[in-house]
């Protein structure tokens, strides 16, 4: 089967429209890469945007992989459909972003999932789908927890 992680960008630099990570950012991008340092990744996923990029470089660089983008805009189920379609096997890493990552994952697992306060950062989805293809979806947290606002 296949495993999709699905997270937001990490905490930014200030509220522009293409801003880089803070320190914090960078250091949960790095705990990112250390909670998968022993997930076999096939592929990473990022928007064009610097701070989901700067995310996941951490993980790329560990996995040597090279990290995929795809456009922020592009509809969740045509993603996940698209996703779903190049890795039939696998663990994958998709960073997205607060208005985008719920309903990539609800695409992935034909389920529901809560929507991601601005200030949630913390959160990692994983949607295991099994040979037959059916989708579990596990959420957990990693790195710091995310600040309230």
């Amino acid at each position: 089967g296949t495993t999709f992680i699905v997270v937001r960008h990490a905490e930014k630099v200030d509220a522009s429209r293409d801003p880089d990570l803070s320190p914090a950012g960078h250091d949960r991008a790095k705990a990112l890469a250390a909670h998968l340092d022993s997930r076999d990744l096939v592929a990473i996923y990022a928007t064009e945007f610097k701070r989901t990029g700067q995310t996941v470089a951490p993980t790329a660089a560990a996995h040597t992989l090279p990290v995929t983008a795809y456009p922020s805009a592009q509809p969740a189920a045509e993603f996940a459909l698209a996703l779903k379609a190049a890795h039939p096997r696998g663990v994958v890493l998709i960073a997205g972003h607060s208005n985008t990552v719920p309903g990539i994952v609800a695409a992935l697992c034909d389920c529901e999932t809560a929507p991601m306060a601005d200030h949630e950062y913390d959160r990692l989805s994983r949607i295991q789908i099994d040979a037959s293809g059916r989708a579990r979806l596990h959420i957990t947290r990693y790195g710091a927890a995310s600040a309230q606002p």
